[in-house]
């Protein structure tokens, strides 16, 4: 129990992808002006994150291992990873329009987030069971999600802030994915993973 606590807070927090590994970060600059928009974009990834933990470690095992392909995983993952998009963006048509037009092209882009692939890689790399895996996928997830909010809820404040012009826009948003980023990463000694 112990361990899948670890492996949550460390994918959360102490790894986080996007502001500790840089994975993902188009749709974290691009979804983080607003803060629906965040966090409808931060839970279709935290879905799409779970569910790819979980589907490419059953075809990693049970598929390529077994037949001894490993050697597409990348291949693998990629196709699993793009079916689990599709699945999500019908869904969120269906079911929300408005935020659909909301997330407009950075939806599809869930596809090509460099994060899903890399969850995928690392699960496979570290080893994790399925249970550590599923856990790991969650936790990559809301941590992608809760640095998306913190991120659109700093752009949000910051539109009745006085800027001065040569920061405005992306720079300033650079600038404090970078300040988020050095505090994310000073939580790096609490858990080891």
């Amino acid at each position: 129990m112990a361990t899948l606590i670890i492996i949550f807070i460390s994918a959360a927090i102490t790894h986080n992808f996007v502001l500790t590994y840089f994975l993902g970060i188009c749709p974290f600059i691009g979804v983080s002006k607003r803060l629906e928009q965040a966090l409808g974009m931060g839970l279709a990834t935290t879905f799409v994150m779970t569910l790819a933990a979980c589907t490419t470690w059953v075809v990693y095992h049970f598929v390529l291992l077994k037949f001894g392909l490993p050697f597409l995983q990348y291949v693998a993952f990629i196709l699993i990873i793009a079916s689990l998009v599709q699945i999500v963006e019908m869904f969120i048509r269906k079911t929300s329009p408005v935020l659909y037009r909301a997330l407009g092209i950075y939806l599809p882009l869930i596809t090509t987030n460099c994060a899903i692939l890399g969850l995928a890689l690392f699960m496979v790399m570290r080893e994790y069971t399925f249970l550590e895996a599923f856990i790991f996928g969650l936790g990559a997830g809301c941590g992608f999600t809760l640095a998306l909010l913190i991120m659109a809820g700093i752009r949000e404040q910051l539109e009745y802030s006085n800027i001065p012009k040569a920061l405005q826009g992306a720079g300033m948003t650079l600038i404090i994915a970078g300040l988020l980023a050095l505090a994310f990463m000073g939580f790096g000694g609490i858990v080891s993973d």
